[in-house]
């Protein structure tokens, strides 16, 4: 099922600036929050829809890439964040604290475990960091879409520990602040008025528990420095400087916090033929005066392979000839460009004596002086018709 215009889901236009769209999506959220509709699936699936595009249009650069390529900018569906399957239960909680100005729900007060639906509880630890590689691809891929693997050096969860930081089972106990809740309650001042909420316990950062003796690997910290191989699916159609992101694939937690993002950077490798011009490709065919007055046929490269075009007979220097769907196709739409040929006739810079003599001859003969149509005018007369 196609994804809705992100603006249409917070009802909000294309212009419209920070503010109105943090009202907007407060107003859904409060609307269709699980709490307030428990066991309502479409009610779900529009909160999870809102915060996906409250998610993109507050930030400037997300929103930037989402007006220029849309969906397809954002990434894949279940594997890049943007898509459904990318943002979690917990990133969307995570953002009421720039919304309600708490770092909780304000149905906090009104419903049990934290405002999230079935009473469960916010992940523990604290959430890992962003990584940002740049991922250099061809033409050929860029026209094909590709599946990259990546080794990316990055934390990775303590494997002796669990990514608890814990030396073993008998190294934590219970919060005392919390009593292992994870949460304390607080009166706070929102929009609604004085409500209470629960936030993260200060002394165990939402653990829940305390730790008495650390880990001898990861020495508390849950994580070790270590590599992972990643797949990476590229679509078609992306363009330098465009921004892809996986979500979870970046630095571990904090002892058993959710992971940050992989930031995927793309970058174009230099073609040996071809330029690319959006989604059309060019390439500049260089003739030889007997070529181009006579006419021949000459084979040119394309993304995937050498295309036979006929040069007709008086072909002039700065013809244009045109390879329909040999272009690059685009990462929004269905459809490719074009790949355009310039045509360039190659003027020698030396010549021998018999070459000299051909050209003093051809440069009287009557055919071989410039013969412009009637709307082939110098520079001074299209002046001299303009201002008379």
């Amino acid at each position: 099922m196609a994804k809705r215009d992100y603006y249409e889901v917070l009802g909000v236009s294309k212009d419209a600036d920070d503010a109105t769209i943090k009202k907007a999506y407060r107003k859904i959220a409060m609307k269709y929050h699980p709490d307030k509709n428990p066991d309502n699936k479409e009610a779900e699936e529009k909160f999870k829809e809102a915060a996906e595009a409250y998610e993109v249009l507050r930030d400037k650069d997300k929103r930037a890439r989402y007006d220029r390529f849309g969906h397809a900018g954002m990434g894949q569906q279940g594997g890049f964040r943007g898509g459904s399957g990318g943002m979690t239960m917990e990133d969307i909680f995570s953002q009421f604290g720039d919304i309600f100005g708490d770092s909780g729900s304000p149905f906090d007060s009104f419903f049990g475990g934290g405002g999230r639906a079935g009473g469960t509880r916010r992940s523990r630890g604290q959430r890992g960091t962003n990584l940002r590689i740049k991922v250099a691809l061809s033409l050929g891929e860029i026209a094909n879409g590709v599946t990259k693997k990546i080794k990316v050096k990055k934390q990775t969860g303590c494997d002796t520990c669990g990514g608890t930081g814990a030396k073993d089972r008998n190294s934590k106990k219970t919060c005392g602040t919390c009593r292992g809740s994870g949460y304390v309650r607080q009166v706070r001042s929102t929009f609604l008025g004085q409500m209470q909420t629960t936030t993260a316990c200060p002394t165990c950062s939402g653990t829940g528990e305390v730790i008495t003796a650390n880990c001898p690997k990861c020495k508390g910290d849950g994580r070790t420095y270590g590599e992972e191989t990643i797949e990476i699916e590229i679509p078609a159609g992306v363009s330098e400087g465009m921004q892809l992101s996986m979500s979870g694939k970046g630095n571990a937690g904090l002892r058993g916090g959710p992971a940050g993002d992989l930031l995927i950077n793309i970058t174009e490798k230099p073609h040996e033929h071809l330029q690319r011009d959006g989604q059309n490709l060019i390439f500049d065919l260089y003739l030889n005066f007997a070529d181009a007055s006579l006419g021949t046929s000459v084979e040119v490269p394309t993304i995937d392979s050498l295309v036979k075009i006929k040069v007709p007979a008086g072909t002039q220097s700065g013809k244009i000839f045109r390879l329909k769907g040999k272009g690059l196709p685009s990462v929004q739409s269905y459809g490719k460009g074009d790949q355009l040929i310039h045509v360039n006739v190659w003027t020698p810079k030396k010549l021998n004596d018999e070459e000299k003599k051909l050209l003093e001859k051809m440069r009287e003969m009557p055919n071989f002086k410039p013969q412009p149509g009637k709307s082939d005018k110098s520079f001074f007369e299209k002046m001299k018709d303009f201002f008379q």
